[in-house]
């Protein structure tokens, strides 16, 4: 997988970063909901997890799909990967500097 670039980054990091986001996909992670269930509980409207939605699908978080009347969410595990890749690519670059660090601190 390629390098992350700074707004995919920056679009995960926003769409995760916002707790009524964050409770949308604990709710996805369950099962797919319609927008309707997903609003219920969180005492929002429909137009404002649409606005929500439209931030996690962006980031590939979520994907919705229309059939008939309904609009049905579940979760898109497209954006986790990139998100687990930068992840990954990070805490190998500061286990490397703290291992150096610990490194000279020993006098190795």
């Amino acid at each position: 997988m390629s390098r992350l670039t700074g707004p995919e980054v920056d679009r995960l990091f926003h769409a995760l970063g916002d707790p009524t986001r964050r409770a949308i996909l604990d709710k996805l992670t369950n099962a797919p909901s319609s927008v309707s269930g997903l609003a219920a509980p969180l005492g929002i409207t429909l137009t404002a997890v649409s606005q929500h939605l439209r931030v996690l699908e962006t980031s590939g978080l979520a994907r919705t799909r229309k059939i008939g009347r309904v609009r049905t969410c579940s979760l898109e595990t497209a954006g986790f990967d990139r998100l687990q890749h930068w992840i990954d690519e990070h805490r190998t670059t500061w286990e490397r500097r703290l291992d150096a660090l610990g490194d000279l601190l020993e006098g190795d």
